[in-house]
């Protein structure tokens, strides 16, 4: 069943989305996911990103930035050095880290989708440790083969799927969320596509097209009912920039930079205990990994005086791909019986109408 998004409630957004205002609305991207929703405890899964799809093994140049490092993105020192994302992006709990990157390695190997010998795949992750049983390990091998032969294009789920399952954000439930922009022809015409993993927030903090909901709405809070705005900030949020702009891996970590804003704008300060994680990639210049025999590779770049829409376009894609997956997400009943609400659509239009945020 298709789920409502936060457009279709009237919630305004600044920008203008491409077709499935998704992070596969960037040419070749494709999504996967397993959703491990079982018994009592079990409320955990696996998301997977392919940049260039799931049989190209080019890599794509990529940068990363840790706004919090309460948190794991395995693959992240490479990128960092070589401005390099080979193979697929892994998504999962805190605790499943490294079964999905053992997987993927082997799923490349069996596939033929190793760029060079070795793989040293990038794996971020969420606690779900509210929801899930983190230390019964439920992420199995299946799981990980699962999302990675399942990914797709097109219109893609959002809340309580993948490695979102199991997540909680601003008290609420959360989960994943996506969105995308489209830049005008005048512009460059780029698309820009997010993907976020949401497991983050404060009520009191939540921030929805700039009026203050999370004050509002202060029922079913499980930490902080609410109040306290010194309570410690803990969770995480991993965010996937994905952009079809020629851009360089130093731009692309400006760009993932730009995730920070996003976050910013749905009320989030970034508390110590948070793991913000971001990366941001292109899939552009594809030759640039086949130089000729000297070396040298033709490859083409957006100036930095032109790179400004790319970077709000990120920020904007961010913001609403974190709204989207808490309008998407269901209630859930987890682990020892903790119980978390979905965000409640009509009192959410209500504090908006409060403050004269709807109608635009």
């Amino acid at each position: 069943m298709k789920k409502t998004r936060a457009r279709n409630l009237g919630i305004p957004f600044e920008g203008t989305p491409a077709a499935f205002n998704a992070i596969t609305d960037v040419k070749g991207v494709t999504v996967g996911y397993a959703t491990v929703n079982e018994g009592l405890s079990a409320r955990t899964g696996v998301t997977v990103i392919h940049p260039r799809g799931s049989r190209d093994s080019t890599p794509v140049y990529a940068g990363i930035h840790s706004f919090n490092g309460n948190g794991e993105m395995t693959g992240a020192a490479w990128i960092e050095e070589g401005g390099l994302l080979e193979g697929p992006i892994g998504i999962t709990n805190t605790h499943s880290v490294g079964m999905v990157r053992d997987t993927i390695i082997a799923w490349q190997a069996k596939n033929d989708a190793l760029y060079q010998r070795w793989s040293c795949p990038v794996v971020a992750e969420t606690a779900d440790g509210w929801l899930n049983d983190m230390n019964a390990f439920y992420i199995k091998e299946q799981h990980v083969w699962q999302a990675l032969d399942s990914a797709a294009g097109g219109a893609i789920e959002e809340g309580n799927v993948g490695g979102g399952t199991g997540m909680l954000c601003y008290e609420f439930k959360g989960g994943t969320g996506t969105a995308s922009r489209k830049l005008p022809d005048s512009l460059g015409g780029w698309t820009v596509g997010v993907l976020a993993q949401c497991n983050f927030g404060r009520r009191y903090q939540l921030t929805i097209a700039g009026a203050p909901v999370g004050r509002h709405l202060t029922d079913d809070a499980p930490i902080t009912n609410g109040e306290n705005p010194f309570k410690q900030d803990d969770g995480s949020l991993i965010v996937v920039i994905a952009t079809d702009a020629p851009v360089l891996p130093h731009q692309l970590k400006r760009l993932a930079k730009r995730a920070v804003l996003g976050m910013a704008r749905t009320g989030s300060m970034g508390g110590n205990g948070s793991g913000d994680i971001f990366l941001a990639f292109s899939t552009a210049n594809p030759g640039a990994m086949h130089p000729d025999a000297m070396g040298i590779s033709d490859i083409r770049t957006l100036s930095n005086d032109h790179l400004d829409p790319v970077l709000f376009a990120s920020v904007l894609a961010t913001e609403e791909a974190i709204i989207n997956a808490l309008v998407a997400a269901e209630d859930m009943t987890g682990h020892n019986a903790v119980n978390a609400r979905a965000l409640p659509h009509e009192k959410v239009l209500e504090v908006l109408s409060q403050y004269n945020r709807l109608g635009k």
